[in-house]
């Protein structure tokens, strides 16, 4: 599998008027393979381990989760949409990200998969049944490519707000009362993940998965050693998909960062927004609009520290767009909303994180003292 070089300077794309920076320069990354072994169609669901499964059923369903099933050892979480459960949470000593699952585009594509990977094709213990392979990625994550034997219906919506915008009055003699409830939860959108094997993990992800760039960020001055971050999506074709599926960036650490989940509209951000406050839930940041995917955001804390988002109105792609690429910094990450925290950042200094620095200098990996200042330094930009 190899990649093949595109674009160059002064070479202008139609993705380059979607960004106040150019796109590719002669000879960087081109955000896809020549040759993947087999194209995802999506993200299925993500899987957690928790000590306590009654308190995160308690959180799901406050934070806008339908529950798909629950036994003494699991518990399957899933959105209004049909299609698979959007998360697992299984009984364990410790809360732990396991990894992430995605759909194969379909059956076949599991034996081509296992084929190239020297892998084999097993059941999988999920709602419905199904199969899957699993696979390690360069950063140690279990990633599971799964095909599921059956689909969970459709759920009730809950419906956006109609609006009068300017002269156009689409809603008289009715006044607008969105009620103060979860934010009911439509699917799952995308994963953020933090390596400090960054290249092995993306071309990874693009060679195995068939998954394709839609943004790269670099380190303000050091563009030529390559992007730090790139925002990655599903490859279906002319078919728009989400503009990331998953998101990786360099880092001391290796792990989950967040996962972000659909909901119908601003205002189901805000109430459900207002819902969490009142029960005691931590905000983390929000409620803004961010950059690359422009989608509307809000970030909560679970009871376990985890990062989850309420987002909204996100950019949708086809394969036709090139990458884009931009410097990265604090201050790019939003259009309007409030300043980025540093909860949001993981900018709070803790015994754990100076034990990742350390052996992140000392071992194997891209990241080095230059990068991690490089790194430090675009976080407070």
């Amino acid at each position: 599998m190899s990649h093949t070089p595109v674009g160059g300077a002064g070479l202008r794309t139609p993705h380059q008027d979607l960004h106040s920076e150019p796109g590719a320069l002669r000879g960087e990354h081109p955000g896809r393979s020549r040759n993947p072994a087999v194209k995802v169609a999506d993200l299925a669901w993500l899987e957690f381990e928790k000590p306590d499964l009654d308190r995160a059923e308690v959180f799901a369903r406050d934070f806008g989760f339908q529950i798909a099933a629950r036994t003494e050892r699991q518990l399957w979480l899933r959105g209004t949409f049909a299609g698979s459960p959007c998360m697992v949470i299984r009984r364990g000593q410790a809360s732990r990200f396991i990894g992430p699952a995605f759909h194969a585009a379909e059956r076949a594509d599991l034996d081509r998969l296992a084929h190239a990977t020297g892998s084999d094709v097993r059941d999988i213990d999920v709602p419905g049944g199904g199969r899957a392979v699993v696979l390690l990625d360069p950063s140690g994550f279990p990633v599971r490519v799964v095909h599921c034997a059956e689909h969970l219906p459709a759920l009730p919506e809950q419906q956006p707000l109609i609006l009068n915008t300017g002269t156009e009055h689409r809603r008289t003699n009715t006044a607008q009362r969105p009620p103060r409830e979860p934010s009911r939860i439509q699917r799952l959108g995308h994963v953020v993940l933090e390596t400090r094997v960054f290249t092995r993990a993306l071309d990874w992800y693009l060679d195995t998965l068939g998954m394709i760039v839609s943004d790269f960020l670099f380190l303000d001055g050091q563009r030529e050693r390559g992007p730090t971050m790139a925002f990655i999506r599903c490859d279906q074709g002319s078919t728009p998909v989400d503009h990331h599926t998953l998101a990786l960036h360099l880092g001391p650490g290796t792990g989950y960062v967040h996962s972000a989940y659909q909901v119908t509209d601003l205002d189901a951000i805000a109430a459900g927004g207002e819902y969490l406050a009142e029960r005691g839930y931590r905000r983390s940041w929000g409620i803004g609009r961010h950059i690359q995917g422009s989608q509307l955001f809000d970030y909560w804390r679970d009871p376990d520290r985890f990062m989850l988002e309420h987002f909204a109105d996100g950019d949708l792609f086809s394969c036709d767009l090139e990458p884009g690429w931009a410097p990265m910094s604090a201050s790019g990450l939003a259009q309007w909303g409030p300043p980025v925290t540093r909860d949001f950042l993981g900018a709070d200094p803790s015994p754990a994180k100076l034990r990742d620095v350390m052996r992140a200098l000392r071992g194997d990996n891209e990241l080095d003292p230059a990068r991690l200042l490089g790194l430090m330094k675009a976080m407070s930009s």
